[in-house]
């Protein structure tokens, strides 16, 4: 287990499994963290702060969906991830089903 996952039995924040291991998600990744457009925008605190605990599966479908710019731009926030419809849908699916389940990953978009 990595240092960014947590075994606690808090659920995730996406799809509301519990029993779940965690994952920290960055809403606003760490790689642009230096760049001068997002330390104008976002506090020091925003950035390594905002932070959201949610399920591998969900982590690796937000990164499959959306690349770090857009993350950081538009959707650094949780109910701004839920209204992306892929993520919302992969959410929902995923949330009725047992917290040892893992989903088949797709090939990796290309961008």
């Amino acid at each position: 287990m990595s240092q960014n996952e947590d075994t606690s039995s808090s659920c995730c924040a996406l799809c509301a499994r519990q029993g779940v291991a965690l994952t920290r998600h960055h809403l606003i990744p760490r790689a642009l963290h230096g760049r001068k457009r997002f330390r104008k925008r976002f506090s020091r605190e925003e950035m390594k702060g905002d932070i959201l605990m949610i399920c591998r599966p969900c982590h690796n479908h937000i990164h499959r969906v959306l690349s770090e710019r857009e993350m950081a731009e538009h959707y650094h926030t949780r109910d701004a991830l839920l209204a992306r419809p892929e993520i919302a849908e992969f959410a929902r699916w995923l949330s009725s089903r047992p917290a040892g389940f893992k989903p088949k990953s797709p090939i990796r978009r290309q961008r």
